[in-house]
């Protein structure tokens, strides 16, 4: 499954009990008639996932949902879901490389005149 949107949020890695159990969250921004903030958490070596995102990005995660039962001390079940991302997309395109310009559309090369009919065929093989 994926979830796809704008990030609204990226929390800081939280780390739990002595076996280093760690999370982080992200908050995505879904982009549809009746937007939806969506919570997904990255955990264990996951969390290092979220190191090069940034509010305002574009993104597309595949997540898994996991679903977990829980018998509090009164004897009541309850049921709790989450959402697990194992991986983080950014959807903008990339930039023009740093330090030079971008290729010129193909329609601005002009084709060449001064071909010489003799020479057409001058390849070595």
């Amino acid at each position: 499954m994926e979830v796809q949107g704008k990030v609204k949020m990226v929390g800081e890695t939280q780390t739990f009990g002595n076996n280093g159990f760690r999370k982080r969250e992200v908050v995505v921004t879904t982009e549809e008639q009746y937007p939806q903030h969506i919570m997904v958490e990255f955990v264990q070596d996951k969390c290092d996932l979220l190191n090069n995102f940034q509010v305002g990005q574009d993104v597309k995660i595949s997540i898994n949902l996991r679903g977990r039962e829980w018998v509090n001390p009164q004897g009541e079940t309850k049921y709790f879901n989450s959402i697990q991302g194992w991986r983080i997309e950014n959807l903008q395109p990339a930039a023009a490389p740093s330090g030079g310009a971008p290729m010129p559309p193909v329609d601005s090369f002009e084709p060449a005149t001064d071909l010489k009919e003799e020479d057409h065929d001058d390849l070595p093989f």
